[in-house]
């Protein structure tokens, strides 16, 4: 019986510690087994979590073993090398690879029957990687995808336009990482298209603004990762809202990796669009409003993936 207030981590890095700690100050579960190839390492990081327990909600944070995921409704997956500075998340894909290998049949064989988030990157090629080694229903494995991404652009529009930036609506889409698309197109400020709420905060030059909020965007994990040599505390608050959105059945549309099948174009990769997420994982894609440039270069980011799921294979 799948036990929605149950989680556990695989991977104890500065990924998936800070996200523990994001999801114990939460109270979202009252279980998390923190999972890890170094045991110390996930018992240290366990403890460590666990005497903030009294200053949030009553739960048990502890260093598990796979048998944990029996009854999970929840198994995120950090676990992966590092991206270091000037490496792309894409360079990384060969090294995560074989670590999927060890960690997706070791889940796979516990008869698994919750949800299975990928974090680890690169996340698009990770989460086919996962959903063909763990043999589960594409719906239920998922990737954390522009969750992100998004979260930075909305942060960045915010900034410029001198909004509260969960005000904002807008997207990136495509590939986690270099390829990704700002969908200019579908963005919005509570309804009133972009372009003619930046006229009403003074701004006018909005192919150039827009052009830079994208680059910035899209820079930000490299720029992180240039100063403090990794990035842990947004992408640990992006895991906790995706968690929220399946333990409550929300129904929230997030950007998520999910595998596409003809919509847009594109077929046999996996990528970030639009969904509807709840407690059975994704539901459906939703779709949005893309100029022609956009549709092309969210067709040339699936191509990007697909060469690299192809030399995999």
């Amino acid at each position: 019986m799948i036990n929605y207030r149950k989680a556990v981590m695989v991977g104890c890095g500065f990924v998936g510690s800070a996200t523990v700690f994001s999801l114990m100050q939460s109270g979202l579960f009252s279980e998390i087994a923190m999972i890890d190839a170094d045991m110390s390492k996930a018992e240290g990081e366990a403890m460590d979590i666990s005497h903030g327990i009294p200053f949030a909600k009553q739960m048990k944070v502890y260093a598990g073993s796979y048998d944990d995921v029996t009854d999970a409704g929840i198994v995120i997956v950090t676990a992966g090398a590092n991206q270091k500075p000037d490496e792309t998340r894409l360079d990384l894909v060969n090294k995560n690879v074989a670590i999927f290998k060890q960690i997706i049949p070791e889940i796979a064989k516990r008869n698994f029957e919750g949800i299975l988030l990928i974090v680890a990157n690169p996340v698009d090629i990770l989460t086919q990687v996962a959903q063909k080694l763990s043999g589960l229903p594409e719906n239920r494995v998922i990737g954390s995808g522009t969750v992100l991404d998004t979260g930075r652009l909305k942060h960045r529009l915010g900034e410029h336009l001198g909004v509260d930036s969960r005000s904002v609506h807008a997207f990136i889409i495509g590939e986690h990482g270099d390829s990704e698309i700002a969908a200019w197109s579908s963005a919005n400020v509570s309804g009133i298209p972009l372009n003619d709420f930046c006229e009403m905060r003074g701004h006018y030059q909005h192919e150039e603004a827009t052009r830079e909020i994208a680059e910035k965007v899209k820079n930000s994990a490299y720029e992180i990762i240039q100063r403090k040599r990794a990035t842990y505390f947004g992408v640990a608050m992006a895991v906790k809202r995706i968690c929220e959105v399946i333990v409550r059945d929300e129904k929230s549309i997030l950007p998520v990796s999910t595998a596409m099948h003809g919509e847009h174009g594109i077929d046999g990769v996996v990528l970030s669009m639009p969904c509807i997420v709840g407690k059975d994982g994704i539901e459906t894609m939703v779709p949005i409003r893309l100029s022609e440039t956009e549709q092309k270069q969210l067709q040339e980011s699936a191509e990007v993936l697909k060469k690299i799921v192809e030399q995999l294979e």
